[in-house]
């Protein structure tokens, strides 16, 4: 227990909050950070650490060793899981979602985790198609689901300054990492227009989008059939990207992990 420490255990039991303890094994690794359940600490010994917190009275402390250079090694997966498990749903669901790319059962994680959202998504572009001016709601449309991809591409750390980062780490060359992505969604920007523009890979969605523009025209059955409409190519444009950044995501995975394993 460092003197750091040992003063936030009482504080944490009065506050009645869950706190699991990871220790790092790098010596400048020593850091706090404050949520609302569970507290998670960082310190060099877990035997040390875990008799320390008993010892300010939390009872079976949950001690964790972690690398911030290794994730993959030690006690991070337990942590994971622990977190996982133990987290209410709408923090597990942000938890996933920033998890580093380390194993192809987090990219999995981070996609199931994505696809759950997407109902809710496609719910709001059926409320805005209610409104039956022509244009609308395909433009909004456009820029919820620009926001959308925008948000995957850096959830799954498909970003140019991520990916920098990354080939830093991997040693594998910025070029390559971009060069395995096919969906050309990563390392750049994402606008509707270049949405726009890769919905032509998908006609069927296209003609859907058509269909709810002339459904506008017709008075008494217009606004529900425009609603349905909108609703379902939201849905299906939203899982055709998810789909194609996830995989993406598998890639660079698989060429940065097929470098370090050569090293």
């Amino acid at each position: 227990m460092t003197p750091l420490v040992s003063p936030l255990s009482p504080e944490v039991l009065m506050l009645k909050k869950m706190m699991s303890k990871a220790s790092s094994s790098s010596k400048s690794d020593v850091k706090i950070t404050s949520v609302s359940a569970p507290i998670i600490l960082s310190s060099r010994s877990p035997s040390n650490c875990g008799n320390g917190l008993h010892d300010q009275g939390l009872e079976a402390p949950q001690v964790f060793l972690v690398s911030s250079y290794e994730l993959h090694d030690f006690d991070f997966h337990v942590l994971q899981e622990t977190l996982e498990r133990e987290l209410p749903q709408h923090k597990r669901h942000a938890f996933v979602c920033a998890l580093p790319n380390i194993s192809k059962e987090i990219i999995k994680k981070k996609k199931d985790a994505y696809q759950a959202q997407i109902k809710y998504h496609a719910l709001l572009s059926s409320g805005v198609a209610a409104a039956l001016v022509p244009g609308f709601s395909v433009a909004v449309d456009l820029a919820l689901v620009a926001g959308v991809v925008t948000h995957y591409v850096f959830g799954f750390g498909l970003n140019e300054k991520s990916l920098k980062r990354l080939s830093v780490s991997s040693g594998v060359p910025y070029s390559e990492l971009v060069s395995v992505m096919m969906s050309k969604l990563g390392a750049t920007t994402i606008t509707p227009q270049l949405i726009l523009k890769l919905l032509g890979q998908i006609p069927r969605v296209l003609a859907l989008i058509a269909a709810e523009e002339v459904s506008r025209f017709f008075v008494v059955i217009g606004a529900p059939v425009s609603m349905i409409l909108s609703g379902v190519s939201t849905y299906r444009i939203l899982k055709f990207f998810l789909d194609l950044v996830a995989d993406d995501a598998q890639r660079v995975f698989e060429k940065a992990v097929r470098k370090t394993t050569e090293v």
